[in-house]
């Protein structure tokens, strides 16, 4: 049986992207001073890696 040793879940937060507006969630508490983004608009803003 697989067993998860890193803790309990994290509590996520209902937010909407900044830059599509689609509803998402993510692990911490947005404090407002900061856009916050979906998980695919995050990635295509993400610098690449070489």
């Amino acid at each position: 049986m697989y067993r998860d040793d890193r803790g309990p879940p994290r509590e996520m937060h209902k937010v909407t992207c900044a830059e599509c507006g689609k509803e998402t969630e993510v692990p911490f508490k947005p404090d407002g001073t900061r856009p916050v983004y979906c998980r695919d608009c995050y990635q295509k803003r993400r610098p690449k890696r070489f």
